[in-house]
């Protein structure tokens, strides 16, 4: 409870700076145009209080208006500054300022002989060059970040990470668990998004009464644990109040960050997709590259429930895969020794149909 106390206080400040910032720029306008009214009045119609103050007042009522306009222009500028902010990582940043602060001294460099040239004319021209240069240093320094940390003999941490290398995990990513691998590898890396919707859902599914769902919830609070401690990413906590439908949130802010979705959710895939999202689906990329079980490899696999048709026991992998044991319904709750006698392989996942080894196949 507490913590939805929280994120409404954080809304509702934010909406307050927002507000504060357009009537202040509004407040902006009013002043100067008001004070621009009081002086053509003063020129216009010295002779007169009443016309001098309706053209202060004129001056105030388009200041209002224009001020408004402009404030909400400036709304916009400043958060879609702010997006890219969150966007980019810290190092990236603090390799943009370093630029800055080069370009602006070679800005200053630069304009030395233009001193010599008239104040009116120089101006324009030195204006221009502390511009040009003052960027290009930004740029530079931010796509040369590592280089430049690397002088100074500092690694940045999730440094192998391109420009907009942001990933949105969803809950059934980390209950899978592949995704500590697909890091490992370097497939993922730079920074990870993780809405607190997600930590809600693990929260929940770990707290179940059921133990199977519990132990699902369970493993996916201690992938997240291990992800934590992986060099290659970071982490940054997206908070976000009054979210009902997870999903929906985690494709909406991966829109507006830029980022892939990693899932194992098909049809929140393709929801994503849909809607132009970069996903990464576990299932799909694991049909690609992983080399699956075939038909006579023999495993033990723990018997939990019955199939759908008579006789049939279903199973599971460590990964999730669904194993289907024809006439084991008698062996739930064992691990038995099955022999693999199918394979299916679809985007939505695997499922294996197996048969029981009998001593009598076992010793032929």
């Amino acid at each position: 409870m507490s913590e939805h106390v929280r994120e409404r206080e954080q809304d509702a400040r934010g909406g307050a700076m927002r507000g504060y910032l357009v009537e202040g720029v509004r407040l902006i306008f009013i002043a100067l145009l008001a004070t621009g009214g009081f002086l053509v009045g003063g020129t216009v119609a010295a002779e007169s209080t009443s016309r001098a103050l309706a053209f202060i007042f004129l001056g105030a009522g388009v200041g209002f208006v224009i001020g408004g306009v402009a404030g909400r222009l400036t709304l916009r500028a400043v958060s879609g500054m702010e997006r890219e902010l969150h966007r980019t990582p810290a190092p990236q940043l603090a390799g943009g300022v370093v630029g800055l602060i080069v370009g602006l001294v070679v800005a200053g460099l630069v304009m030395i002989p233009l001193l010599l040239v008239p104040a009116n004319a120089a101006w324009p021209a030195i204006a221009f060059v502390y511009l040009v240069c003052g960027s290009l240093g930004f740029r530079v320094g931010e796509d040369k970040h590592e280089d430049i940390f690397g002088l100074v003999g500092m690694k940045p941490r999730a440094s192998v990470a391109a420009r907009g290398d942001l990933h949105v995990l969803d809950t059934s990513a980390l209950i899978d668990g592949r995704v500590l691998d697909l890091v490992a590898t370097g497939f993922v890396s730079g920074t990870v998004l993780l809405h607190d919707g997600v930590l809600r859902e693990l929260q929940a599914i770990s707290d179940s009464s059921d133990p199977r769902r519990r132990g699902r919830g369970r493993r996916g609070l201690d992938v997240l644990v291990e992800l934590q401690k992986a060099p290659t990413i970071q982490f940054q906590l997206v908070e976000e109040a009054g979210v009902n439908d997870v999903d929906a949130a985690l494709v909406r802010l991966a829109r507006e960050r830029g980022a892939s979705l990693i899932t194992v959710d098909h049809n929140l895939a393709k929801v994503a997709e849909a809607l132009r999202v970069p996903v990464a689906q576990i299932n799909a990329l694991a049909s690609k590259f992983r080399v699956p079980y075939t038909a006579g490899d023999e495993i033990s696999v723990r018997l939990v429930k019955e199939g759908r048709e008579h006789g049939q026991a279903v199973g599971y992998l460590d990964d999730g895969t669904m194993v289907v044991v024809e006439k084991a319904q008698d062996r739930i709750g064992s691990s038995p020794d099955i022999r693999i006698t199918n394979v299916i392989q679809t985007t939505t996942g695997r499922m294996v149909f197996a048969a029981l080894v009998t001593s009598a196949s076992a010793s032929g």
